[in-house]
């Protein structure tokens, strides 16, 4: 049997130890992020849900991905001190990994595994695939800011095109639907 999603070593942006059994109870958004993308400014967006939706049981957390575009070329400490000072960002920070191919994170390996279609899906991908950008694997995870959402059980419950912004009413009304379920 695969390790819970809260087994999985993670590490804060500061480089500290951690896990997602740091928010085991919460609802989990997982957002892979990227600074020069044109997606950045979603920052906004997740950073208002987060700040909206705290207090009720969310989590938004950020892992910064360069798997597409190089859209992610910094360090730790220059995606942090970016992510502060152009969008106040106060949510949960990662250090950088990868999402998708050889050298994938496990935790996206099972994220990827547990939701293999993202809500959302269609539009994005046919504009990419105008730009001659196109996913090796339909499941792979498609592009910077790509949402899994995580119920309090650990369960991945939902996952969200890239596009799809915070202020989505698919996105919110499962985020709520979470955490009703106290």
């Amino acid at each position: 049997m695969a390790a819970s999603l809260y087994d999985i070593p993670l590490k804060k942006i500061d480089g500290t130890d951690s896990s997602l059994a740091a928010f085991k109870g919460k609802v989990l958004l997982l957002v892979n992020v990227a600074s020069k993308c044109g997606l950045t400014p979603q920052y906004t967006g997740l950073e208002s849900l987060y700040q909206h939706k705290q207090a009720k049981g969310l989590e938004v957390l950020g892992f910064p991905a360069n798997n597409f575009g190089g859209q992610e070329p910094g360090t730790e400490a220059e995606i942090s001190e970016f992510c502060s000072l152009n969008y106040d960002v106060h949510f949960p920070l990662f250090s950088k990994i990868s999402v998708v191919g050889a050298d994938q994170h496990p935790l996206y390996a099972q994220l990827v595994k547990a939701q293999p279609t993202a809500i959302g899906d269609g539009p994005f991908r046919e504009r990419l695939a105008g730009y001659g950008r196109k996913a090796e694997n339909p499941s792979d995870v498609l592009w910077n800011f790509e949402k899994f959402l995580v119920n309090r059980k650990g369960e991945v419950v939902a996952r969200f095109a890239p596009d799809t912004t915070a202020d989505n009413p698919a996105l919110l009304a499962a985020i709520d639907a979470e955490l009703a379920k106290g």
